[in-house]
């Protein structure tokens, strides 16, 4: 499938997403956002990837809410955000959701600016490498709104509740250093790009099944009762013990020398 506003490349079992309108500092319009919702359905289908790495294209990841094609259009800021059901998640919170329900990891490389709505996008990725020169914002109040784009689903657990509610009060834009601090982000990289790809490689040596397990308990698990956590990990964990993946991943730590993780599976 062709994309107008984001190109997509698949790479020996890693995809690359890159949001493209740099003339636009890449922001989000209501195409760009209706192809991100395609891109996620399209690689949530593919068996053959492993890794998904989504960027900005020309030095920026995006500046946000595109507002201007917004206003200039209201019908397509509907479309975005009404829903049928509360509880359920709208075109515009699928930019963040979408990526947390791919099977498999996701990883956001955050250069130049990652404001408002891109903070969304990140959010919704397991792993957010950003350059030195990253500044981000989660910049809604600036228009005298909330974010209502699923990101605070994963900001919740990654920043304390003050911290939270600093970020949300002020809509301060903070460099990619202090992100770190607060664990906003994951790493602060000289090369976001280059290390997201070795981390890409080191989890496609792993089973895609373990894999895809580990990330939909951690997700489900990580606010969850004690009680429901255990009965998660032993759900998953039977179905893993009688997977084809997971005899082919002892075979290939063993021909590797790698012993550890086969003595470690019968703990």
């Amino acid at each position: 499938m062709a994309y107008q506003y984001l190109t997509l490349r698949k790479e020996g079992g890693i995809a690359y997403v890159t949001l493209n309108r740099p003339e636009k500092m890449n922001a989000l319009s209501y195409e760009l956002i209706r192809e991100i919702i395609s891109v996620q359905e399209q690689l949530k289908r593919d068996k053959s990837l492993r890794v998904v790495i989504v960027n900005g294209a020309e030095g920026n990841l995006s500046s946000g809410f595109d507002t201007k094609s917004m206003v200039d259009n209201p019908l397509n800021l509907a479309k975005i955000g009404v829903k049928w059901f509360p509880t359920k998640a709208n075109v515009a919170q699928l930019i963040s959701m979408g990526w947390q329900r791919l099977p498999i990891p996701v990883i956001a490389v955050i250069e130049g600016v990652c404001f408002g709505a891109a903070m969304d996008i990140v959010l919704g990725a397991d792993m957010r490498y950003a350059a030195d020169n990253a500044q981000l914002s989660i910049m809604e109040i600036k228009w005298g709104l909330m974010p209502d784009m699923g990101g605070f689903d994963s900001l919740r657990t990654l920043v304390t509740k003050d911290t939270a509610l600093e970020l949300l009060y002020t809509g301060d834009i903070i460099k990619a250093k202090q992100a770190r601090e607060i664990n906003l982000v994951s790493r602060v990289c000289k090369d976001p790009m280059q290390d997201a790809k070795a981390m890409a490689e080191k989890i496609i040596n792993g089973s895609p099944d373990a894999i895809a397990a580990i990330k939909l308990s951690v997700h489900k698990s990580w606010s969850a009762s004690t009680s429901i956590l255990l009965a998660r990990e032993t759900l998953y964990q039977v179905a893993l013990i009688i997977s084809k993946n997971r005899s082919v991943a002892v075979r290939r730590n063993k021909k590797s020398g790698e012993k550890y993780f086969e003595r470690q599976w019968w703990w």
